[in-house]
């Protein structure tokens, strides 16, 4: 597996924490316009690396609403199947198809020329590299994907929350995932004010760099085929 895609794939799995929640989103430009299905997304900007104002300490009682309310929304989603772009933090886009089924169970496809497949079965994640038939197996409670995979989301008692802040377009929690692969990861996760919708995520990894990623063309009502969760496990990364 090349060491870029590997890199992103680290990423992807560590920014995954949110996506699952997205079902009939769209995300937003940096305008704040809402993007058609039949478009590309493009990623807003993250207002700033760190949230404003962020300082260690309880959340106010404001805050926690709003997260009660963001957990009502996550903990909506069942079935999803969607778009996703993917921006580095060299600015490079990679696209490509998700499936998701909870508990426990999500798949991430990447179009070429990235040969890149994600797959939860509901124990394991797989990081596949197709062209290469090798994988990379780390166990699904490794990964903020443990929680999030889940019937019932709770950030409040599972996600190490260090700000909760609004504006006129986004509702923007922050949290710090100890626990991601290769150290301390900060995840953005971009609400909508309007309705709660996520619109967004960025994840930073522990040496600064940023990964953004976008979901469109959503389906909640449709149910994935459950051969796409499974993992071959006589493969592994040679």
């Amino acid at each position: 597996m090349l060491k870029s895609q590997s890199a992103a794939a680290v990423a992807l799995i560590a920014s995954c924490t949110v996506w699952m929640s997205m079902a009939e989103a769209r995300p937003l430009d940096s305008s704040g316009a809402t993007q058609v299905s039949q478009s590309l997304p493009r990623p807003a900007a993250p207002v700033s690396r760190t949230a404003p104002n962020a300082k260690p300490g309880p959340l106010s009682a404001q805050q926690r609403e709003m997260v009660e309310k963001i957990n009502g929304y996550l903990s909506g989603v069942h079935t999803l199947i969607g778009d996703f772009v993917q921006v580095g933090a060299d600015g490079r886009r990679t696209e490509g198809k998700f499936y998701l089924q909870k508990p426990g169970r999500m798949r991430f496809e990447y179009n070429d020329p990235s040969p890149l497949e994600l797959i939860s079965d509901g124990r394991s994640v797989a990081i596949r590299d197709r062209r290469l038939a090798t994988q990379d197996l780390l166990l699904l409670s490794q990964t903020p994907l443990r929680f999030l995979l889940a019937d019932r989301i709770d950030l409040l008692k599972e996600g190490n929350i260090v700000n909760v802040y609004k504006d006129d377009v986004f509702v923007t929690v922050v949290l710090d995932e100890k626990q991601a692969i290769g150290g301390t990861h900060r995840l953005m996760l971009m609400f909508s004010t309007k309705d709660a919708q996520l619109r967004q995520w960025t994840v930073t990894d522990p040496q600064g760099s940023d990964t953004t990623v976008a979901l469109y063309n959503l389906d909640a009502s449709s149910k994935p085929d459950p051969s796409l969760f499974r993992i071959n496990y006589e493969v592994f990364r040679n």
